[in-house]
């Protein structure tokens, strides 16, 4: 009855128990973690500063950016935290409120780079009409849509997790309250849960997907129409950014949220987990400002 009893809070196996590895592991995070911030807001700042940068592309830019700082802030001081302390423990409140803020800064991402892609759609495809049809209410209904759908994400996979049955001693084999890995944790059955993280990430990731794809199909068939090589290069340019993040993101959580229970695998998870959660968030922008004359030259 005493295992039975609800758990108060968790046990973070982390990603090593070494001291030593530990100690190397929070420098590299520390890091990384000040590169997401600086990188993010510098953007976000640049981009409020500049009359230049204010179009819908940089609007959306900026939003891709507080949700990546969003993101990161969920899983990484907490993170940090656990390199230095040996109990690694975390209260069950507090494990469901990070989980519930990863699958709405997850949910948020996926959609603002649906809209992006759209955004890029009408730039490419209807020139012409783009001031007309990307106008500032259409712009903020996308945005708000993306921070919607985030929210609806959260509440579909969060209300049934308070209903599962935990052990008094629960251990977490992952850094953070990742979903997955918690259900793997339960003490109860949660085949409904994992029914419905399945389902929801199904819907959510492939309509997101689906949308982007979309979007790029008549982008391509678009600029390949364009006679001049440089035009098409120009043209491509506008989107290699763009594409680059929607691949790195799609490629690891679609797989690491989708996969059968058998495929899962510890050091892959945190792989996995780490590339889409934590590297995304630094690498998005660097690779924008990198790619992108105008966030350059507004720098």
């Amino acid at each position: 009855m005493e295992n039975q009893t609800r758990a108060s809070e968790f046990v973070l196996l982390g990603l090593t128990s070494d001291p030593h590895l530990q100690s190397f592991l929070f420098f590299v995070f520390s890091v990384i973690y000040f590169i997401t911030l600086f990188g993010n807001m510098v953007i976000m700042i640049v981009i409020s500063t500049d009359p230049h940068l204010h179009s819908p592309m940089y609007f959306f830019l900026f939003h891709l950016a507080l949700t990546d700082i969003c993101y990161a802030t969920t899983i990484v001081p907490y993170m940090l935290v656990n390199f230095l302390v040996k109990q690694k423990t975390i209260e069950f409140s507090t494990c469901i409120i990070q989980m519930s803020l990863i699958l709405l800064s997850a949910g948020s991402e996926i959609f603002m780079l649906s809209a992006m892609a759209y955004d890029r759609y009408v730039a490419i495809c209807k020139p012409l009409h783009y001031q007309e049809v990307m106008n500032k209410l259409v712009c903020s209904q996308l945005v708000g849509g993306a921070w919607a759908m985030g929210v609806l994400h959260s509440i579909i996979n969060t209300l049934p997790t308070l209903n599962v049955q935990f052990c008094k001693y629960t251990e977490i084999k992952h850094f953070s309250c990742e979903l997955p890995p918690l259900l793997a944790a339960a003490c109860g059955g949660t085949f409904l849960n994992k029914l419905v993280l399945l389902s929801s990430a199904v819907i959510f990731g492939s309509s997101s997907f689906l949308l982007t794809l979309i979007s790029y199909i008549y982008i391509i068939s678009t600029v390949l129409k364009i006679q001049s090589a440089k035009g098409r290069h120009k043209a491509f340019s506008t989107c290699s950014s763009h594409l680059i993040i929607v691949v790195l993101l799609y490629t690891t959580a679609l797989f690491q949220y989708t996969k059968p229970s058998s495929a899962s695998s510890f050091v892959l998870d945190q792989l996995f987990s780490i590339q889409y959660s934590i590297l995304t968030p630094m690498l998005n922008p660097i690779i924008y400002s990198l790619k992108n004359n105008d966030v350059k030259t507004a720098l």
